[in-house]
C-alpha cells in the first residue's frame, strides 16, 4: 500500500537560535520504544535541550489524516495506518535539527528502522510492562483494547525487543522525570558522536592507503 503525505511538514527544518551559538553533539535525533516509555514527554525535553524543533511521528499522521490514531485503525485498518508511517519516517529522516518521538511500532519494521539508523542515532526508552500499563490504562490505544491489557503489553514488548535492541543508545525512563532522561540522553550522545568522530577520523588514512596501494599496484 502506498500512501503519499502532501502536507504538515517541509523536508528543511531552519536552525533554532542559529546553528552557530549553541554546540550539539547532533542536530538531528530520534526516540524510539514501546508505548509509555514517555518518547513524547523526554522528546520535547530533549529538543529543549539541544534547541532543536520537535516532530511526535503520530500526531503529525493525525493532522495530515485529520483523523485521531484509533479512528485510522478503525476506520482503514492497521495497514494503512502503517503505510501512513512508513511515508513520515521518509519525511523525518530528511529532516534538519530535529528531534523525532517514533510511535511505539514504528522502529520494529526493517524498512523504518534501516533508513532512521542511516539517518543518525536512534535512542531507545525502556520501562517495564507494569509502568507502561500505568501510563497507558486510561488511553484508547487500538493494541490495547483487550480484557487483559497488561498480558498483551508484555507479549507484544516480548515480540519487538529484539527490533527495540537495535537502536542506537538504550535508556530507561521508570520512575524518573523527562528533565533528568534527557540530560542523560544529552550525554551519551556527546560520548556517541565523539566516538563517531573518532571512527571518522581513524578510516580516513586507512582509505588513503588502500588508494595508495591501488595507484602503486596500476
Amino acid at each position: 500500500m502506498t500512501v503519499t503525505l502532501t502536507e504538515g511538514l517541509s523536508t528543511r527544518l531552519s536552525p533554532m537560535h542559529g546553528s552557530g551559538l549553541i554546540e550539539r553533539p547532533v542536530t538531528w535525533v530520534a526516540l524510539a520504544g514501546f508505548m509509555g516509555t514517555g518518547k513524547s514527554r523526554v522528546g520535547w525535553e530533549l529538543s529543549r535541550m539541544l534547541a532543536l524543533h520537535f516532530v511526535d511521528t503520530d500526531k503529525l499522521i493525525t493532522r495530515v489524516v485529520g483523523k485521531t490514531i484509533p479512528e485510522v485503525f478503525a476506520q482503514e485498518g492497521e495497514g494503512y495506518f502503517r503505510a501512513c508511517e512508513q511515508e513520515v519516517v521518509r519525511r523525518v529522516t530528511r529532516l534538519d535539527h530535529a528531534v523525532v518521538s517514533l510511535g511505539g511500532g514504528t522502529f520494529i519494521h526493517d524498512a523504518n528502522r534501516h533508513i532512521l539508523l542511516e539517518r543518525g542515532p536512534v535512542v531507545v526508552l525502556w520501562a517495564t510492562p507494569e509502568t507502561v500499563y500505568q501510563r497507558t490504562k486510561h488511553s484508547d490505544r487500538p493494541l490495547l483494547q483487550t480484557f487483559d491489557p497488561l498480558s498483551r503489553i508484555r507479549t507484544l514488548m516480548d515480540e519487538r525487543e529484539e527490533h527495540y535492541r537495535q537502536g542506537t543508545l538504550h535508556v530507561h525512563s521508570d520512575g524518573r522525570p523527562a528533565e533528568e532522561i534527557a540530560g542523560e540522553i544529552v550525554e551519551r550522545l556527546w560520548a556517541w558522536s565523539d566516538t563517531e568522530w573518532d571512527e571518522e577520523e581513524s578510516a580516513e588514512p586507512q582509505e588513503a592507503e588502500l588508494a595508495g596501494a591501488d595507484r602503486a599496484a596500476d
